[in-house]
């Protein structure tokens, strides 16, 4: 029997978590299935998937009929239809969550994205969403923007599992491991253990190529097209392995700390010209997560290729922004510009669900 595509990842020390999340798929099987088959070892979620999932189902209208009847807000009727989701996959992961001894089995839920640039608003909601939840194989995803690291920080403090969404540039990523660390350490301080927390940092890639390849061709640099994204996911991964090793490291792990791992996302190929599955392959390696949307994974399994990919050619991606910055464009300013419409990408659907809530609410009253 010809092994799994997807299932053959993990031989390299990679998790694939599935990029979505609904009613259906958990109650049909099918998200058991892809664990058991594919070898599926966690989920994120994020409110375009949410708005998605809610506005294409009637799945979900007896619990906003529900959940309607109190004085509660669209966010908060929101909110109530994601716990119950994310519980139900949360309890699915379970077994994989004891035994991968807390390495995988997690499922994210993000904060409000309207509160992305509010650090006070992000900390409360966070610990909020994590009592809600009431899991302990749950993530809270809070987006890496300026005012979210201190809420990071906080979030890890207080013994939440984050997901640290959102992540374009290489010098925001270090800012959020030194957040992770320096919560660890508070967690730590106030006498607490710290072997149970868990995260990741989530690093966005495609969006990176679609919007610096139109700039490459104008600088005549056509030959780094769809490049950049991976180079700068490659660097990503010479800052973990620096960050995390060394003597501020070893005393928190010494203490049963976990690295915060490094979780490629913004995985589909938004560039018919490039193979569907060319940001997966391109970044297989040890002690990381690559969250993917079913198609993709659907893709990969008839025909990705499996291979330990992450660490060759750190000299050529070195060059290929080296090049780039020499050409005059930059980086930073680039994945400042990704960060702020990201947010955007968020509250769209956002505004689109409480809306298609409110609508859903005016139908069953």
């Amino acid at each position: 029997m010809e092994t799994n595509k997807v299932k053959q990842i993990h031989s390299f020390g990679q998790s694939i978590w599935l990029d979505f999340i609904d009613r259906a798929i958990i109650g049909n099987g099918k998200l058991k299935a892809l664990i058991d088959e594919d070898g599926i070892r966690g989920v994120t979620s994020n409110p375009a998937i949410f708005e998605k999932a809610i506005s294409s189902s009637d799945l979900y209208d007896d619990d906003i009929a529900t959940l309607s009847e109190g004085d509660k807000t669209n966010e908060e009727i929101f909110f109530g239809l994601a716990i119950t989701d994310i519980q139900n996959a949360c309890d699915l992961f379970k077994g994989l969550y004891n035994e991968s001894n807390k390495g995988d089995g997690y499922v994210s839920l993000e904060v409000s994205p309207f509160l992305a640039l509010d650090t006070e608003g992000t900390t409360k909601q966070a610990a909020q969403l994590w009592k809600q939840v009431n899991r302990e194989n749950v993530m809270i995803k809070i987006p890496g923007t300026k005012p979210g690291l201190e809420a990071i920080r906080r979030s890890i403090a207080q013994g939440i599992n984050i997901n640290v969404t959102l992540l374009f540039g290489l010098p925001r990523y270090e800012e959020v491991t030194e957040a992770y660390i320096s919560g660890l350490e508070d967690h730590l301080a106030a006498g607490h253990s710290i072997g149970h927390i868990s995260s990741v940092a989530s690093f966005f890639l495609s969006r990176i190529d679609v919007l610096v390849d139109p700039m490459l061709d104008a600088k005549g640099l056509g030959d780094l097209k769809g490049e950049i994204a991976i180079a700068s996911a490659k660097k990503a991964y010479e800052i973990y392995k620096r960050v995390f090793s060394g003597p501020r490291w070893e005393k928190l792990a010494a203490k049963g700390a976990k690295p915060q791992r490094l979780l490629w996302a913004s995985t589909s190929s938004k560039n018919p010209a490039f193979k569907d599955t060319k940001y997966v392959e391109a970044l297989i390696g040890a002690d990381t997560v690559d969250t993917v949307p079913l198609e993709t994974i659907e893709a990969f399994r008839d025909h990705g290729i499996a291979a330990n990919t992450l660490e060759q050619g750190l000299d050529k991606a070195t060059e290929a922004l080296d090049r780039l910055k020499a050409a005059g464009i930059d980086i930073d300013q680039v994945t400042q510009q990704l960060e702020d419409e990201g947010i955007e990408k968020f509250n769209k659907p956002f505004e689109t669900l409480l809306k298609a809530i409110d609508d859903q609410k005016s139908k069953v009253k």
